[in-house]
């Protein structure tokens, strides 16, 4: 792990940060590099330096018709300790060569070099995750997986980390990526400060999963499983096994798990599963409902199951689901501690 706890508490020692710019900048992930290690920091003893480096020539546009004019360019990128890519103007769009040798030979000078959400199109370009795995947006992630068949792509989490190189998810996991490379420089202290001034958790719970909408059927389904599926999510609290599901869809059971196969890539039970999780999460979001209330209404069965279930499938449990909604996760907290043994919260987690 490359950290700084060798560095002098100088000015002049401070360890440098590089965010490139380019033309179609994205202006949110570019204030994401700003705000973490441009921000002034007095209550440090130390913190980073900080330089805007251009990567194309000519004026740089930003969204939002925004016009930045940056100090250096790639030159710069030879005495930085870490170099932040925002997301790239397109997937398919050309990486330059020049931008791709001084990403190269920064890295291999001991830069660190992080990309945010399709800023991971401009390492992969560069040759500097072949071997490696990586995460972007999940909009992305086949794309990436396509093209560059030599990087494993991980679609859930919200960032990775390895041999200096760093990837996140979608733009506000930069936000993530950022405080977790604080946390390595400064120490968990220091990490924790600047998410209180962004007003943003140290550390969150879970990937990027729960933020991925459901999938649309490959092709408009038969009227025998359109129906069964209107059925079903009308009573997602009564049983039902592959005998009644095959039943009111008026087929066998052989049938309806080849039809669920064709059109929805998914057996029927795990089509079940994932329709409670995801009234679940509804239900999460959009009301003070008790958890004990939720999983009678979505079929359950038991907290256990439900705690379980919807862990696996969102990356993440029901009440830290609902935490991150403020005043209604505390609420949903209050209302369920009736069901913890002695009020351990931490039962709820597991």
């Amino acid at each position: 792990m490359n950290t700084m706890t060798t560095l002098q508490r100088t000015a002049s020692d401070a360890p440098l940060v590089c965010v490139l710019a380019y033309d179609g900048l994205c202006t949110f992930e570019f204030g994401i590099a700003v705000e973490l290690f441009a921000l002034p920091r007095p209550e440090f003893e130390q913190w980073y330096s900080f330089a805007t480096v251009s990567a194309d020539p000519g004026p740089i546009r930003a969204t939002g018709g925004i016009v930045i004019e940056a100090e250096h360019d790639l030159a710069k990128l030879r005495n930085a300790s870490l170099i932040v890519v925002p997301g790239w103007r397109g997937a398919e769009t050309p990486v330059p060569a020049e931008l791709c040798e001084a990403l190269q030979a920064a890295h291999k000078n001991g830069a660190r070099i992080a990309s945010i959400c399709s800023g991971v199109f401009v390492l992969a370009a560069a040759g500097l995750l072949n071997g490696k795995s990586a995460t972007t947006h999940w909009r992305y992630t086949d794309t990436l997986a396509a093209m560059y068949p030599e990087i494993t792509v991980n679609p859930d989490v919200l960032f990775v980390e390895g041999d200096g190189i760093y990837t996140s998810a979608g733009s506000a996991a930069g936000l993530d990526l950022g405080l977790h490379i604080i946390r390595q420089d400064y120490g968990a202290a220091a990490a924790a400060t600047v998410a209180r001034r962004l007003v943003l958790p140290a550390q969150r719970d879970g990937g990027q999963r729960q933020f991925i909408p459901r999938p649309e059927p490959k092709a408009r389904i038969g009227a025998g499983l359109s129906a069964l599926q209107d059925q079903v999510r009308a009573h997602l609290n009564e049983d039902w096994p592959l005998a009644r599901m095959a039943q009111t869809a008026g087929t066998s059971e052989r049938t309806l798990a080849r039809r669920f196969h064709e059109e929805l890539g998914n057996t029927p039970l795990n089509w079940l599963k994932s329709e409670r999780v995801a009234r679940a999460a509804e239900l999460l979001d959009g009301s003070n409902t008790s958890l004990a209330d939720i999983c009678d209404i979505c079929g359950f069965g038991s907290l256990e199951s439900f705690r379980r279930d919807f862990r696996k499938t969102m990356g993440i449990a029901p009440i830290k689901y609902r935490e991150r909604l403020g005043s209604s996760g505390e609420l949903f907290i209050r209302q369920n501690l009736g069901e913890l043994s002695n009020g351990d919260l931490s039962q709820k987690d597991s």
